[in-house]
């Protein structure tokens, strides 16, 4: 699993930066005044061969007691509660007692330190009693990469090896992932005919990642709940109960992820970010709209309206219409998840992929772009789940990705591609007279 790693602190002290450096992005809102960042915000990052995942929080008042800071301390705490290592980015002396009672792996920052050295200007930093304090600038990009490598060494991470063998059971790994409450517990404790998961008629009954070994038809699958088991006793926590992390590091370990929506309450921004993450991490995914027997024709037009304008990015994978609790529509599931890791895991011969290639070039030739018209000359397989395929050529920087659509359209349906998601990379042929005197 990806270590987690938590940006806290109070508000307008540069969290959202550093969170844009450590993941190499402009995901999180950046401006100059406080309380911008209210709810968590989730990213990727890596350094070298480990990667991580990055939550951003709001300004954290630990003293809130109504309003929008009591909501966006609320925030923090889960994100606390989620992290392997917290990232305090701060100068604070209620914060910092609230996080040695945690006792969680704490790294103390100080931001904004450009040109600061050690000495006097740190003191005030160590006077928080969390031991090193590692200056920063997040806006330079200063100091950064000593701050992710200090927290990846607090985890004790071993090492990567690349060359050990993979030890292949034939099972597929899939991932149930959804908002809270939309049924997802249900949905397993049906597939498996007992209640191995709890299931709770309220948003957030269950927590961790779990899995599940299941067998069917003699396929072996290894089911993953992404909100997870929780004891019975605990379901009336005040604290947010549903992990975003945990679903985000069951995508990761996942063959296949089953998207679940919720037909009574359509495509909300929530479900739009979980789809989002999927595409990203390059899953295969079915989506399956649960609770469709709760809802009148007029309800159900809306839905498609919404799914087509909220994911047209997952117009790739198959749509099924179910309900766990009634065991409607759940047998066709079966054959879409079977398909959607068939597909991811499609192996394409060089010849064919070059012969569909150039068989694309002479139905439509790519657009001329400046002085130079793209040359596709060859295409091969560059990896699985997701597949890619890398197109060699000259000026094919010029491509169009309406042209790359094309493309995907026609290699998907020579191969059958549904259910996953299909990578195009173009290399384009270095001129060897390019830095030649004429």
């Amino acid at each position: 699993m990806k270590p987690v790693l938590a940006l806290v602190g109070r508000p307008n002290v540069g969290k959202s930066t550093l969170f844009n450096r450590l993941t190499k992005t402009r995901d999180a809102i950046v401006a100059d005044f406080a309380g911008l960042t209210r709810d968590r915000h989730y990213g990727n990052g890596h350094l070298g061969k480990h990667e991580y995942i990055v939550i951003d929080t709001g300004g954290f008042e630990p003293d809130a007691h109504d309003g929008i800071y009591k909501e966006m301390a609320r925030q923090t705490r889960q994100a606390v509660a989620e992290a392997d290592v917290v990232v305090f980015v701060a100068q604070d002396h209620d914060l910092a007692n609230y996080l040695r009672r945690l006792g969680k792996p704490t790294l103390l920052v100080a931001n904004k330190a450009e040109g600061m050295k050690e000495g006097a200007q740190l003191v005030e930093f160590y006077e928080l009693g969390l031991g090193e304090v590692l200056p920063v600038s997040a806006s330079h990009g200063q100091g950064v990469r000593d701050l992710v490598e200090m927290a990846l060494a607090t985890l004790n991470l071993p090492e990567i090896d690349e060359d050990a063998e993979v030890v292949d059971d034939g099972s597929i790994k899939l991932a149930v992932a959804g908002r809270p409450n939309v049924g997802k517990s249900t949905l397993i404790n049906t597939w498996l005919g007992e209640e191995r998961l709890v299931a709770f008629d309220m948003p957030g009954t269950t927590r961790d990642a779990i899995s599940v070994p299941f067998e069917r038809e003699g396929q072996k699958f290894e089911l993953i709940d992404t909100a997870g088991l929780r004891r019975k006793g605990k379901v009336f926590e005040a604290i947010e109960k549903f992990s975003v992390v945990k679903t985000l590091q069951a995508i990761e370990s996942s063959n296949v992820v089953l998207l679940l929506l919720d037909a009574t309450q359509g495509v909300t921004d929530q479900d739009a970010h979980i789809a989002g993450y999927i595409l990203e991490s390059g899953r295969a995914v079915v989506v399956a709209v649960n609770k469709w027997d709760a809802v009148d024709s007029y309800q159900r037009e809306m839905l498609m309206r919404s799914i087509e304008t909220r994911l047209p990015f997952l117009k790739f994978a198959a749509l099924h219409f179910i309900s766990a609790k009634k065991r409607q529509g759940l047998g066709p599931l079966w054959g879409a998840i079977a398909q959607a890791h068939r597909a991811a895991m499609c192996k394409m011969s060089t010849p064919v992929l070059t012969r569909l290639l150039l068989e694309a070039v002479q139905f439509q030739s790519p657009q001329r772009g400046g002085m130079f018209r793209p040359k596709l000359r060859y295409a091969h397989q560059g990896g699985m789940n997701p597949p890619v395929i890398v197109i060699h050529g000259n000026s094919l920087e010029h491509v169009t990705d309406t042209y790359k659509r094309f493309l995907e359209g026609r290699f998907r349906k020579a191969f059958s591609l549904e259910g996953t998601p299909l990578r195009i990379e173009m290399k384009t042929s270095q001129n060897p007279y390019k830095d030649k005197d004429a």
